[in-house]
């Protein structure tokens, strides 16, 4: 079976898609973390 130079192209959008998404992710946690710190010095009410 011979290399299949579309799927190449679609092995290599999936890795930027995946990338791209794992970025956001990591970006989303790195807010909700701040956040959080934010509030527990700025002493939050039970």
């Amino acid at each position: 079976m011979t290399p299949d130079p579309h799927s190449d192209l679609v092995r290599k959008r999936q890795r930027s898609r995946a990338t791209a998404l794992a970025l956001l992710l990591g970006a989303f946690v790195v807010l909700v973390f701040a956040i959080s710190i934010a509030k527990i010095q700025a002493g939050m009410p039970h």
